[in-house]
């Protein structure tokens, strides 16, 4: 009886499909080597008969390394062997021309004026009689044996040279090994990737020839010449610049300020404004409202969106509060981090919904995003502060800043992540626009969205204790005040208030039953 297995007709190396197929291989390494292509036909069939590392030994990947690689295109190969090659030789010329003791007779100079000051006090000690001779005499012998100390280390790291050429050679003819074992594995895979994109570069340009090989050059001549003559070079080591350069941009930068502050006041008073009418209401419902009306609340609400057991811990999270007196300034953190959250929601979905079917749009404030999240929270401190002064309404601006884009990005990917082809069946049965976004779109990009709420609220949380700085009342005054005074107690305790703040809001955002 036969065996009914399928015979992939490639694994008959004489059959006809599997010559054709070796034709077309072979054709196409040509194509993409484009020099020694007998030499990288051989090498590239020994590499792909096996899906494991089959090393290989290529002399000119050797001689040249990261030059080979960079005019290949293989960078990701070529900057780590580059660096390994820098080390390697600027071991080599350490050890050969520089000084090795040069720290150490800087450091002798540096004592020996030290030594001579001491000396004369000891002569002036002696010619007057004074009681301190024998303490001048003590630094005196105390400095000759630190100078001998340091000479005997300068001699010392001078006959090092030789040892530090035999590890920079070691390391070379190392790092020269590797680079000719894995340059035609590496190659082929750039080869297999080629196959099916052709529009990764072939073979090796005289252009990128060169490019590399001055590149990597004036890389290793600079490490060399820099660390074999310490202090030779100064362009080597200090940016050439000018001091008036950074004092013409400090002042450019004020004027800016002072003119958007001059001319900005009814827009930041507008801002303000709408920052107080929000930041007040929150603050009669949490701190006005009696504290057990809120924590009643407060402990309904989680039941009803994460469970009855995260529902007792909400109850313990604000017992602890309540005890320990920090009620009213959670309860003031909550306000401001509401006012924050709040109004970075309401500018942020919206935004992201604008975004999302917009990609130029949103190519455009991407980095505007970027800047808003890792700028340091104290440098944008100092424009919010030169706009709004310092107080509640600054906080929740600095807080804004920093909490405000993760709801836009999420929001964007939400949106962008629901199906074509479920708005295309909803457009089929005659859906327009606005049934299109708020029964398809939204829904379906709702727990994307959710995360990019809870993310807003999370790092605005993390603002309490820097906005504290600035006049914002609430837990991360206590935090603050701990650390001006090195009180731990009060500083672990309060930001444990802070922690069950976060983890309250954190279940309620993101609770079990949707």
């Amino acid at each position: 009886m036969m065996d009914a297995r399928t015979v992939n007709p490639l694994d008959d190396p004489n059959s006809e499909a599997a010559i054709t197929y070796a034709k077309e291989r072979h054709d196409n390494i040509r194509t993409f080597v484009r020099t020694n292509p007998d030499y990288y036909i051989r090498n590239f069939d020994k590499i792909g008969a096996s899906a494991r590392f089959t090393p290989t030994f290529n002399i000119m990947a050797g001689l040249f390394g990261p030059i080979w690689f960079g005019a290949r295109g293989l960078w990701s190969w070529a900057l780590p062997f580059l660096i390994i090659e820098a080390l390697a030789l600027v071991q080599i010329a350490r050890g050969l021309f520089g000084d090795l003791g040069a720290d150490a007779m800087a450091r002798i100079a540096s004592i020996e004026g030290t030594l001579e000051l001491r000396r004369q006090q000891l002569a002036a000690a002696i010619e007057s009689g004074s009681d301190r001779v024998e303490a001048f005499r003590r630094a005196v012998e105390g400095l000759e044996q630190n100078i001998g100390g340091i000479r005997e280390e300068a001699a010392a790291l001078a006959a090092q040279g030789p040892q530090i050429v035999l590890l920079g050679v070691c390391l070379l003819v190392l790092v020269k090994a590797a680079q000719a074992t894995v340059a035609n594995w590496a190659l082929e895979a750039r080869f297999s990737d080629w196959v099916s994109d052709r529009s990764i570069r072939s073979g090796m340009p005289v252009s990128h020839i060169v490019f590399s090989a001055i590149f990597m050059i004036l890389i290793v001549t600079a490490a060399m010449l820099h660390y074999s003559l310490p202090g030779r070079f100064d362009l080597l080591g200090n940016f050439p610049t000018d001091p008036d350069i950074r004092l013409t941009s400090i002042e450019g930068v004020e004027n800016f300020f002072n003119w958007a502050v001059l001319n900005g006041d009814a827009l930041f008073d507008g801002i303000t404004f709408v920052i107080r009418l929000v930041l007040d209401a929150l603050e009669i419902v949490f701190v006005s409202t009696p504290w057990i009306v809120i924590a009643a609340l407060i402990i309904l609400l989680t039941w009803l969106t994460a469970g009855v057991r995260m529902a007792i811990y909400s109850g313990a999270f604000l017992s602890y509060m309540g005890l320990l007196g920090f009620w009213e300034k959670a309860m003031t953190t909550l306000a401001l981090l509401g006012t924050a959250a709040c109004l970075s929601i309401l500018i942020g979905i919206p935004l992201g919904m604008f975004a999302a079917r917009r990609p130029r749009f949103y190519a455009a404030i991407q980095p505007i995003m970027d800047f808003m999240q890792t700028m340091p929270a104290f440098v944008f401190m100092i424009p919010v502060i030169a706009f709004f002064g310092t107080g509640k309404p600054a906080a929740v601006v600095t807080t804004m800043i920093f909490g405000g884009t993760p709801v836009v990005r999420l929001t964007v990917l939400g949106l962008r992540g629901v199906p074509d082809s479920v708005r295309e069946a909803a457009i089929s049965f005659g859906a327009n626009k606005w049934y299109l976004l708020t029964r398809v779109d939204l829904p379906l990009a709702s727990p994307s969205i959710r995360a990019g709420i809870n993310q807003t609220i999370m790092l605005s949380l993390a603002m309490v204790v820097v906005a504290s700085l600035i006049g914002a009342k609430g837990l991360g005054e206590d935090v603050l005040e701990a650390l001006q005074y090195a009180n731990v107690g009060q500083g672990i305790l309060a930001g444990f208030a802070i922690l069950f703040c976060a983890m309250i809001l954190d279940r309620i955002v993101q609770g079990q039953r949707k």
